[in-house]
């Protein structure tokens, strides 16, 4: 993990202390609500359908144990949607037949951030007083700026990695940190990164995409993409560079934000994204930002061109663990022809690590009655004992809204399932059917138009038999309760996206998105079948797909089948849309 220097404590501390000052002064009527908005926006607090949301940064998607249990003591001790300032809203949502009321419970997002659903305002400067004790914070979560840097969660430690990309996302967050220029953009700007062959980051659906390549002199660039994005209007980011080197990076961002700023949207917040713009300017936009690059390198010397003493500074902070592992109690082959539960989970769960004695681990967090990417205040406390006991202290989130365990000794795998088990967070599903993506959705969000929760539990609790999940094969569904996309919904092999008509919740479904990952190939956006089906239909009718799926699909070589994605693209939409309708029901009239 990355070690904050003394700079960056004191940073993130004068930061909270600033914060609780903003806060007194709104309490006590010396500034108004007005004024207080995007101060408390530009720390992560939102204000949700019932209660104010807190956003907390995770850089590239890295905490340590004490940080999970500083995460665990805000969701015991702040979060709580019983209190009796929310009381009037836990009546309301109870009756709109809701039960997706988490307590004391941290979010995991699909950008490798936390979210807190319930912490009073009034209690805001305690908290992030709190996180800034472990060097957390929520700055940039939110608001009109370059948000949280994310990378591909093996970063470090995957065996097709060409190079790390933690350290350039590291140099990233610190520079575009507060940076005057790009506080206030015409909208909200993301940032990916991947340094792997595979791109586990979805780069391509971000406002810029990185991905570390070498050219064929064998020296270190990045491919440059930009105007990647979901919501309203989906669209897969166009290659600016196939190749830049790796020290003008930021010169270039710097190029393609500024270029953004100067000439983005800002009478129109749907249209306000560099997506827009680029479909818009097209040649123009691109020959903008490159002639912006070359003023950049030319006349003013380019000032963020990194030296190689600083990258080595930077990654140098990036310190492995000293000490991984334990006594080990036989070995996981062993384990493995003993329990095919273990063997199952060590196929689906496991991946290899560049240091061939260690492995890395996912954990899944899509669990019967628990919301996807939910983490109780315990589980975020055995989380980190586990990151502790097995992973070096440190646990990664992922955009798929589970965790990563980086750094777990080969013999120590039984142990660690043996652990997972007890918790509840070694379900063999990652990459199946269950492991959904799920935002918040109606239950919380003040911009939902329906809930994604019960739709993706409906789901987990249909698929429980494993050998069925297994057959079924590698797909993703994804669920987003907006047409924002918080869910990724275009993404997903099967993508759900809930809408209102005349006050009720109605859902269309999409298929044959792609989020650019090897099981998935390239990036692209799903396509609607028809018209909306209410919440009801929706398991009905993604069973009638899957169904179609196994009555069409084929064999591969090694006996495997083709996966979803596979077989959708070999005989096109028609028979999926087929049996989707076909699970409708007559009493239902669709949106």
């Amino acid at each position: 993990m990355y070690r904050y220097t003394d700079f960056d404590k004191a940073f993130v501390r004068s930061r909270a202390a600033q914060f609780r000052d903003q806060l007194d002064r709104w309490q006590s009527g010396h500034l108004s609500e007005e004024d207080f908005r995007p101060l408390r926006l530009q720390n992560g607090w939102y204000v949700q359908r019932h209660a104010p949301m807190l956003r907390v940064a995770v850089p590239y998607g890295e905490l340590s144990s004490a940080q999970l249990r500083v995460l665990a003591r805000i969701a015991r001790e702040y979060d709580d949607p019983a209190s009796n300032v929310y009381s009037s809203a836990v009546d309301a949502q109870a009756k709109l037949g809701s039960t997706h009321l988490p307590t004391h419970t941290a979010h995991f997002t699909t950008r490798t951030n936390v979210q807190f659903n319930w912490i009073p305002l009034d209690k805001a400067a305690e908290v992030m007083e709190l996180l800034a004790s472990v060097d957390m914070h929520g700055i940039q979560t939110s608001g009109n700026c370059i948000r949280n840097i994310s990378c591909d969660e093996r970063a470090g430690v995957a065996v097709d990695e060409i190079c790390d990309p933690r350290p350039f996302a590291e140099l990233m967050r610190q520079w575009t940190t507060l940076h005057p220029e790009f506080a206030y953009l015409p909208r909200k700007f993301k940032i990916a990164i991947t340094g792997a062959a595979e791109d586990r980051a979805a780069t391509d659906w971000h406002d810029v995409g990185l991905r570390l390549i070498r050219n064929d002199a064998g020296d270190l660039g990045f491919r440059v993409s930009v105007g990647g994005g979901m919501g309203r209007t989906p669209m897969i980011a166009t290659v600016l560079r196939e190749f830049l080197p790796w020290n003008q990076i930021m010169n270039y961002i710097e190029a393609v934000v500024r270029v953004y700023n100067r000439y983005g949207r800002r009478d129109n917040k749907y249209k306000a994204r560099i997506k827009i713009l680029v479909k818009a300017e097209g040649q123009r936009y691109f020959d903008d930002v490159e002639e912006e690059f070359r003023q950049i390198v030319e006349l003013d010397g380019g000032p963020h061109t990194i030296p190689r003493e600083e990258l080595d500074r930077v990654t140098a902070a990036f310190v492995p663990p000293v000490a991984i592992g334990q006594a080990a109690e036989g070995s996981t082959a062993d384990a493995a022809a003993v329990s095919d539960r273990f063997a199952l989970w060590v196929q689906r769960n496991v991946a290899p690590h560049k240091d061939p004695a260690l492995r890395i681990v996912t954990l899944s967090f899509k669990r019967l009655r628990q919301a996807p990417g939910d983490a109780s205040a315990e589980q975020l406390e055995r989380l980190a004992d586990l990151a502790e006991r097995f992973s070096g202290g440190e646990a990664r989130v992922t955009h798929t809204q589970n965790v990563v365990l980086p750094w777990v000794a080969a013999n120590d795998l039984h142990a660690l399932w043996k652990a997972a088990s007890e918790l509840g967070l070694a379900s063999t599903n990652i990459g199946l059917v269950t492991d959904i993506i799920a935002c918040p959705g109606g239950d919380f969000c003040a911009l939902a138009n329906a809930r994604s929760i019960p739709i993706a539990q409906a789901l987990a609790e249909r698929y429980q038999d494993i050998d069925e999940l297994d057959d079924i094969g590698d797909i993703d569904v994804h669920i987003s309760g907006c047409i924002n996309s918080c869910g990724h919904h275009h993404s997903g092999h099967i993508g759900v996206l809930g809408v209102d008509k005349d006050g009720k919740e109605w859902y269309q479904i999409t298929l044959g998105g792609a989020d650019g990952s090897h099981a998935s190939g390239a990036a692209q956006p799903g396509k609607v079948i028809g018209p909306s089906f209410s919440a009801s239909e929706v398991p009905d009718a993604i069973e009638a797909i899957l169904g179609a799926y196994r009555d069409l699909r084929e064999h591969r070589e090694h006996g495997r089948y083709e996966r979803f994605i596979e077989t959708l693209r070999r005989t096109g939409l028609d028979p999926f849309k087929a049996a989707a309708n076909g699970a409708r029901k007559k009493d239902e009239v669709p949106a």
